[in-house]
């Protein structure tokens, strides 16, 4: 077997052979006329006058496969849209541009200029008249038997990944037409789409580590937002009663399967609506989105078949991790009683401080994973949930829910606390959790808590995680898989 570093010195000589030549080797005067898919779709829907009058046609694209058959070569070669094969002959494209296709390579870039025709074989091919290099390609790419496997240098080397993986190409395909249903989706119910601040002097939204940098004119530490949640609700005190915003977020955190320290997020405000309103509305937006992606609101994740058409099931915390988790409801009460189930049953509780932390924690170790249809489980308690509004019958929890599909979290929304006051004091007990040692616990927002005081209207909020939307939506096992560029460790 050639060793790749041969191969690419082979194909630095043809480079400085040309170049000696002195040919343009990344010429920019090259006009395309149609795209390898506006080709097929003529050749579908007139075939017989694509043959009589024999319209000239101006593509480019990546060559992907080169057979060579003495003086006439096949070439198959893709653009955006998708792949052709190319007929070149000497004695068509002359002899000049037939000399420099032979030091050209798989991979190298093309500009072909031709008629279709029908091969023996009935196969629809661009009979090339003319050719122009585009670039010239140094780098070999995988060998096509096995593509481009390794899911590190598929990570590390995307556009290798783009190249290789039809797969990957139409994931990302697809990861973009979700993103633009869901903006359709909340421009049609009337929401304004906004932009809030990336750079925020202090963090909130979530409970999280943030990431700090420092701004050298204002001698200032400012951090990368890890949630626009307060943004978005000022704007809802300043009169924009819905508002969204499709954000790239950031959590100084592990990365796993499910977490990226840089994440995409969903989040939308509604004037004058409950956390029991936006249960609704989540409905219609993934059954929407998931009719127009995948043609179905049934889909198919990681071998479970998921309906993603609603109503979904509801269930309180409590009664979750007693008819799921199988935790007796007498030790819901009892902090100790529960980390001592939860040491017997080898869960690792890092978060002891707070009966809601450790009722959260088992909940994510028993009853998370088996909520593979779409679930929303409400009742979560004040002491976790410090924006959240409190419930007109049970003050120890709020109108919240997080929304569960495939075993993972997928949102999570409440009614909105506006009252000041309230604010001001869970505030303070999130400080006092995070003197205690809590550093995801949020800090004091005096201006926040200054325009509540203008006087926010009932609201209720809510926050998608468009990375494992994405992931559902895919079959993608991992959110590396849906991410173009996933962080990583640098390469030794």
């Amino acid at each position: 077997m050639v060793k790749t570093s041969e191969i690419i010195q082979k194909r630095k000589d043809k480079f400085d052979t040309l170049k000696q030549s002195k040919l343009q080797l990344f010429p920019n005067d090259f006009r395309v006329s149609h795209t390898v898919n506006e080709i097929k779709a003529l050749v579908e829907k007139s075939p017989e006058t694509l043959k009589a009058d024999s319209p000239s046609f101006a593509v480019a694209g990546r060559m992907v496969a080169i057979n060579r058959f003495g003086k006439t070569v096949f070439i198959r070669f893709r653009d955006r849209t998708g792949q052709l094969q190319a007929y070149i002959r000497k004695d068509q494209i002359g002899d000049e541009a037939y000399q420099l296709f032979k030091q050209l390579d798989v991979g190298d870039f093309v500009g072909l200029g031709g008629e279709m025709f029908q091969t023996k074989t009935g196969e629809w091919t661009l009979f090339v008249k003319e050719l122009q290099l585009l670039c010239k390609t140094i780098r070999p790419l995988p060998e096509k038997f096995h593509g481009l496997k390794d899911p590190e240098k598929r990570y590390r080397q995307r556009y290798l990944d783009l190249i290789m993986n039809a797969d990957a190409r139409k994931l990302f395909v697809q990861r973009s037409r979700i993103i633009q249903e869901i903006r359709n989706f909340f421009l049609q119910h009337d929401f304004l789409e906004v932009e809030t601040p990336m750079m925020q002097p202090i963090p909130g939204g979530a409970e999280a580590e943030p990431f700090i940098t420092h701004h050298n004119a204002l001698g200032m530490d400012l951090y990368l937002r890890i949630a626009p949640e307060l943004y978005l609700k000022r704007l809802v005190v300043g009169g924009f009663e819905r508002v969204f915003e499709i954000n790239r977020s950031f959590r100084n955190e592990g990365i796993s399967t499910q977490h990226n320290p840089e994440f995409t997020m969903l989040e939308f405000y509604q004037a004058y609506a409950t956390f029991t309103d936006l249960m609704d509305l989540t409905e219609q937006l993934f059954s929407t989105v998931s009719l127009a992606v995948t043609g179905s609101t049934n889909i198919s994740y990681q071998d479970d078949t998921i309906d993603l058409a609603g109503p979904w099931r509801r269930i309180t915390l409590q009664k979750a991790l007693v008819d799921i988790g199988g935790i007796d409801a007498a030790l819901l009460k009892d902090k100790d009683a529960l980390l001592n189930f939860a040491a017997q049953s080898g869960i690792q509780m890092t978060k002891t401080g707070r009966l809601g932390k450790v009722i959260t924690k088992l909940f994510d170790a028993v009853v998370e994973p088996k909520l593979i249809q779409p679930t929303y489980i409400t009742g979560y308690p004040v002491e976790v949930s410090p924006l959240s509004r409190r419930s007109d019958h049970e003050p120890e929890i709020t109108d919240r829910f997080e929304l569960f599909i495939g075993g993972r979290e997928i949102a999570n929304g409440f009614s909105e606390l506006n009252d000041p006051v309230d604010q001001r004091e869970r505030f303070s007990q999130q400080v006092e959790s995070r003197t205690a040692g809590d550093q995801n616990a949020h800090l004091m927002d005096h201006d926040y808590i200054e325009a509540l005081e203008y006087g926010m209207p009932p609201t209720a909020g809510e926050g998608i995680g468009i990375d494992r939307l994405v992931m559902l939506l895919t079959d993608a096992d991992s959110i590396r898989e849906v991410i173009l560029f996933p962080h990583m460790k640098p390469r030794d």
